[in-house]
């Protein structure tokens, strides 16, 4: 990597989503007018000058390419920055970096697609590449769990996923809410309660830590082994080149050697 490619490079903000309370979606455009060429599971430093620099998941490639988005959740100087941004207004960009999910080695394989609150973000572009090319996989399953109902993010996503019957969705909120009448219970659970079979299938996962870790411990409870899950772990990363040292576990550098792992590579280093 040569220093040329650390630089950011300016990009557009082209629109806004008010997600939730707490998290907006940006759609971007590079100043340079070039494409982003990225694989589902990928990340890109995001830098705002005088408040740092930070790793988001890519969390949608427009079909032009020119166009991607990118959901921040508001959490410390940066991204309160950022959603503080209006349309029109320039970021640096840098990447993408980082591996993909294979998701071409999975053709014909059941998939289930299993995400908590903002753990969604990296979880919706492997959605969008099934969807793009649905006859090669086998069914679809997505499972999101949110604390509330104003803590659900992609309402429109949903919508859609829910009126194709070739998708089979579940949508949870962690205790009963008033005016909600969906499925209540943690995500975990409701993995027990669905029975998500690991027949010919591949689960991925993305979410806060705890949530990852009980529902893998469901996950074998129901005879799934390792190798047929999968999840990401772009949220421990900060640098995204290998430098910082924040993300290593064992010999692994998230960043260079992730985000995206199979479980069983990594059960040794995590506490999953």
């Amino acid at each position: 990597m040569t220093s040329h490619e650390l630089i950011p490079h300016p990009a557009t903000i082209k629109g806004i989503i008010t997600e939730s309370r707490d998290i907006k979606t940006f759609i971007l455009t590079r100043d340079n007018g070039h494409e982003l060429i990225a694989a589902p599971g990928q990340f890109v430093e995001v830098s705002v000058p005088g408040y740092g620099e930070a790793t988001f998941a890519i969390t949608r490639i427009h079909n032009n390419k020119k166009e991607w988005a990118l959901s921040i959740k508001r959490i410390g100087h940066l991204t309160k920055m950022l959603h503080r941004a209006s349309i029109g207004d320039t970021i640096g960009i840098r990447g993408p970096y980082g591996n993909h999910f294979p998701i071409d080695d999975w053709y014909n394989k059941s998939i289930y697609i299993i995400g908590g609150g903002i753990g969604m973000a990296p979880l919706r572009p492997v959605i969008d590449h099934i969807l793009s090319s649905r006859k090669k996989f086998g069914p679809l399953h997505i499972l999101f769990g949110a604390r509330t109902p104003q803590d659900i993010i992609y309402k429109e996503d949903l919508k859609q996923w829910q009126e194709d019957p070739s998708i089979s969705l579940v949508t949870t909120i962690d205790l009963p809410h008033e005016g909600w009448t969906g499925r209540i219970g943690l995500v975990p659970q409701v993995i027990k309660d669905i029975q998500c079979s690991p027949q010919n299938a591949i689960a991925v996962l993305c979410g806060p830590p705890v949530m990852i870790k009980f529902s893998i411990a469901t996950l074998y409870e129901l005879d799934w082994k390792a190798d047929a899950m999968y999840t990401t772990l772009e949220m421990k990363m900060q640098c995204g080149i290998g430098q910082c040292g924040r993300c290593n576990i064992g010999e692994k550098f998230i960043c260079k050697d992730g985000p995206v792992f199979r479980l069983d590579h990594i059960t040794e280093f995590v506490d999953i």
